[in-house]
């Protein structure tokens, strides 16, 4: 992201509009849905070409930066668990995975 003009914004997620229509992370995120929905229903080719096709790994990273913390605000909000205690406990999940392997 080296161009000039508000399409090119590097501090995308930083609240502050740039244009109209919704902005390169939010794009990055929905791009970021489809992956992991085209991996859950067993198309590992869709979801490497959605990945393929989010482009730069910066809008890859900050796509599913931004999925990540909408779904864990969606959890927040059925559980009534506090981010840090989420987070504490994915790190648990991760760590028991990372041993046994993804449920």
């Amino acid at each position: 992201m080296t161009g000039a003009g508000p399409e090119h914004d590097d501090s995308a997620g930083s609240g502050t509009p740039v244009a109209a229509g919704p902005g390169p992370v939010f794009l990055g995120a929905q791009q970021a849905a489809g992956v992991v929905a085209a991996k859950h229903r067993g198309d590992f080719a869709g979801a490497e070409q959605l990945l393929e096709a989010m482009g730069d790994p910066r809008v890859q990273a900050r796509g599913f930066c931004l999925l990540a913390e909408l779904a864990l605000t969606l959890v927040r909000a059925q559980t009534g668990q506090s981010m840090d205690e989420l987070i504490q406990e994915l790190s648990l999940l991760m760590a028991d995975a990372a041993i046994t392997g993804p449920q």
